[in-house]
């Protein structure tokens, strides 16, 4: 969840940065710092709360009228003064902070280490400061040493650099959707933030960078190019100057903005979790050991709405790793059930509010009768946190929008998490293609929102339909059950999510011209399988839609459209094919004119029976 200020003026930088940085407080972090500025680099940095770096600027203040300041979750190394941001080349010219994951560090670090290059922590972020400064020198500007550094980048990143040799200047690059790059656009002083609160009290002029993008900010104004140097015009937003329009940036509505953090909400729930080079995964609050996992003989998840079809994936992904049979509750079931629990059953109960009654009925029960008990929440300070025995934070951060979407697609790493840390206790091996794979995740999430212009035009030729039917076979079923919800609860569009298999005894029946058919064909075990629904589909009239994954050229003939996605990892698909359904269910929410945010009938925490 980390944030990033930058300030260029006639202001003392420092207070400037530190402020943006507590209003950005919200999102999470482990750490926080400042650079500025003045003949050097100065820097202060401090672990914990914001609250220790104002301490310390004041016993230890710097001065400038450049800064840049970072809060940090820590992935890469754990927190500590050493891993917090900025980072500061060998030279002690080049100054960073960053977020995001750089997929290729270990790659990047190996050659720097090659070169003679020492490292001082144990981040990704480190290599990208030392590219800069291995290109800036001979005549290279410090806009194109950034350019040649950035470029080298694997993954979703969100950068600012400055440096002594150019003091006039920070250069900023977004490349992917690690988060927002927001510049300010003020009266002789600009500011560089990842998202809108961090400077709506000094400018409601903005401009917002899109991926691989990268901007040359001076107080005198910005310049933005593409990584390849091609000139951009980009528009200049005025932002109303309230709270919610400044949370809102540059989205229409919360929805659509927290669709677009996904890739920062995934980063952000791995963050410090995985060894992403050896792939051993470490959750200190699910308090398991060893010993306690392996008297585990089963899994119970229990959960509601949404995070009940998390939870179906998320069977998967223990059955799979752990090897433990896994069932999955709804939760408003299980306290009327009698449940078979006892002291060898975990129960997990995902609940992102943490505070719906019926998940805490059935935790409740869970409790009565000795089970090990766990809860998935995004919100720790909830009553779910606070009667499990252990947790895992989703680290989302907030969520406006009714219908969930980033807690949704965090739940799932989260849930796998959890499956590979059960596993490991119980003796398997850490698996380093699977975390390679993880690490690329909000990368691959990215690349898929980048295609959103598609799915908007898609939305043009459904919104007026009454109907829908979504299918999707293994681990892509619970997925067609997500994406069907989601255009019920904003559309108010009838739908139904099936086990595509189970199409042919009963649904089949509905099938016209008058009914989609929303088929999740992604290159997978059972992606034949789905071809042959597809076909029956067609056959009785009916228009699909297909889910897939790209150059799928079989599937690009035998549907009437196709949302591409990038190649995924079988296991991960899930997370990254149930995006599109989301943009899907928006656009047509949108076009119908409906209210996405807050709509009809629902509420976010379901505090009633």
């Amino acid at each position: 969840m980390c944030g990033i200020v930058g300030y260029l003026g006639a202001r003392e930088a420092a207070p400037i940065v530190v402020e943006g940085l507590r209003r950005l407080e919200y999102r999470g972090y482990d750490s926080s710092g400042v650079a500025v500025l003045n003949g050097g680099i100065q820097v202060r940095r401090e672990v914990g709360k914001l609250s220790g770096l104002v301490g310390l600027l004041a016993a230890e203040p710097v001065h400038g009228v450049v800064g840049m300041g970072h809060t940090r979750w820590a992935t890469h190394g754990e927190p500590s003064v050493r891993n917090a941001h900025p980072h500061v080349g060998a030279t002690g010219e080049v100054a960073v902070v960053h977020n995001g994951i750089v997929e290729n560090f270990l790659e990047l670090k190996a050659e720097l280490e090659a070169e003679g290059v020492p490292f001082s922590s144990d981040t990704d972020t480190e290599v990208i400061v030392h590219l800069v400064e291995r290109y800036l020198g001979g005549g290279v500007s410090l806009e194109e040493a950034a350019r040649r550094a950035f470029k080298q980048l694997q993954g979703a990143q969100a950068v600012v650099v400055m440096s002594v040799r150019e003091p006039d200047r920070l250069i900023v690059t977004r490349i992917g959707n690690a988060g927002g790059v927001t510049l300010g656009l003020g009266d002789g002083e600009m500011f560089v933030a990842s998202d809108m609160p961090a400077i709506v009290e000094h400018t409601r002029r903005v401009v917002y960078l899109e991926s691989r993008q990268m901007a040359v900010v001076t107080r005198s104004g910005y310049r933005v190019t593409t990584l390849d140097g091609a000139p951009v015009q980009p528009e200049i937003h005025v932002v109303p100057f309230d709270a919610v329009s400044a949370e809102k940036g540059e989205y229409k509505h919360f929805m659509q903005k927290e669709i677009h953090e996904q890739g920062r909400a995934l980063t952000d729930t791995l963050r410090g979790r995985i060894d992403f080079a050896t792939g051993a995964v470490t959750l200190p609050d699910l308090h398991l050991t060893a010993e306690r996992a392996r008297q585990i003989n089963r899994i119970v998840i229990v959960a509601c709405g949404t995070s009940y079809y998390a939870g179906l994936v998320g069977r998967i992904y223990f059955e799979r790793l752990t090897r433990l049979p896994v069932q999955v509750e709804i939760g408003s079931e299980v306290r009327y059930a009698d449940p078979l629990l006892d002291e060898h059953t975990a129960v997990l109960a995902i609940t992102q509010s943490g505070e719906t009654v019926d998940t805490l009925a059935a935790m409740e029960a869970a409790r009565e009768r000795g089970a090990l008990l766990w809860t998935i929440v995004n919100n720790v300070g909830s009553e779910a946190r606070r009667i499990a025995d252990g947790y895992v934070s989703l680290n989302a951060g907030p969520e406006i929008g009714v219908a969930s979407t980033k807690a949704f697609t965090a739940s799932l790493v989260a849930q796998l998490l959890v499956a590979l840390q059960v596993a490991q206790l119980r003796g398997a091996r850490p698996d380093p293609l699977l975390a390679h794979d993880l690490a690329r995740l909000p990368d691959l999430v990215g690349q898929t929102l980048e295609r959103e212009a598609d799915v908007r035009a898609l939305a043009e030729t459904l919104f007026e339909y009454r109907h829908a039917l979504y299918l999707g076979r293994g681990l892509q079923m619970p997925i067609a059950l997500e994406g069907a919800l989601k255009l019920k609860e904003i559309s108010y569009i009838h739908a139904e999510g099936y086990p595509a298999g189970e199409m042919k005894h009963g649904p089949i029946a509905l099938i016209d011209r008058e009914m989609p058919v929303v088929c999740l064909a992604l290159r997978d075990s059972v992606r034949d399988k789905m071809l042959s629904q597809i076909e029956q589909a067609r056959a009785r009239g009916g228009r699909v839609i297909a889910v897939a994954t790209d150059g799928d050229d079989v599937i690009a003939a035998k549907a009437d459209q196709v949302l591409w996605t990038p190649p995924t990892p079988a296991l991960l698909a899930p997370i990254v094919a149930v995006v599109p359904l989301q943009l899907l269910a928006y656009h047509i929410a949108v076009r119908r004119g409906t209210d996405v945010d807050q709509p009809r009938n629902l509420a976010k925490s379901v505090t009633v029976e």
